[in-house]
């Protein structure tokens, strides 16, 4: 693609911007001679883990990047995936928040991933632990993706895990949320195959873990 990486820029200063003219603008001028899951591994993808980097950094707020995940969602997320033979066989995916009501964290990674070309079953949030894995079980999720902001319902996960194994489920589980951050070893503890900081890590973990859970 050339101007790889003006046109990454420009992508990033309009999604900060919340301008989706201007991110209509850059698509356009990118998509000529790429397929649709082409202009999102090499352009959107990228943009969205550098606003990641930055939202770790500190240098931009968590509704700017809640924003530009539904802005790449809105314009390059649903027509990508049947387009692409790396998600075509994915498998299925589902997110959830435990126990709690704070949704936030769990719509920008689900936005990310579906501007990445993911189908991703949003289980919503408050979600009990016998719900979640009776829902996980009948819908045959592969890799389940679970949220939490507090410590009591980091530690469900736990409980979640063992239900699962109790009924010889196998499945991909992923955490994230502020207990796992403040206790880098929290994840392994709950018995979680994965852990992801921010919202542009999750991607690259799903890429990861959506190829062994096939």
């Amino acid at each position: 693609m050339p101007e790889s990486n003006e046109l990454i820029d420009s992508l990033v200063s309009a999604l900060l911007s919340i301008d989706r003219l201007a991110v209509k603008t850059v698509l356009s001028r990118a998509g000529n001679g790429l397929n649709h899951m082409q202009l999102i591994e090499e352009l959107v993808v990228p943009a969205m883990e550098r606003i990641g980097d930055e939202w770790s950094a500190g240098n931009v707020s968590l509704s700017q990047v809640y924003m530009s995940g539904r802005i790449c969602e809105e314009f390059a997320g649903p027509s990508g995936y049947p387009e692409s033979a790396s998600r075509k066989e994915q498998p299925k995916i589902a997110c959830a928040v435990l126990e709690d009501h704070h949704s936030l964290g769990k719509k920008i990674v689900c936005a990310f991933l579906r501007a990445a070309g993911f189908v991703i079953t949003d289980y919503g949030q408050g979600l009990s632990v016998d719900d979640l894995v009776r829902r996980t079980i009948k819908d045959e999720i592969a890799v389940l993706m679970i949220s939490a902001l507090m410590l009591p319902s980091a530690l469900k996960v736990k409980k979640v895990r063992q239900r699962l194994d109790e009924e010889d489920y196998k499945i991909k589980v992923v955490v994230g949320g502020a207990p796992f951050l403040f206790d880098g070893e929290l994840w392994k503890d709950v018995g979680a195959d994965a852990m992801g900081k921010n919202a542009s890590e999750a991607i690259e973990i799903m890429e990861a873990l959506a190829g062994e859970a096939v």
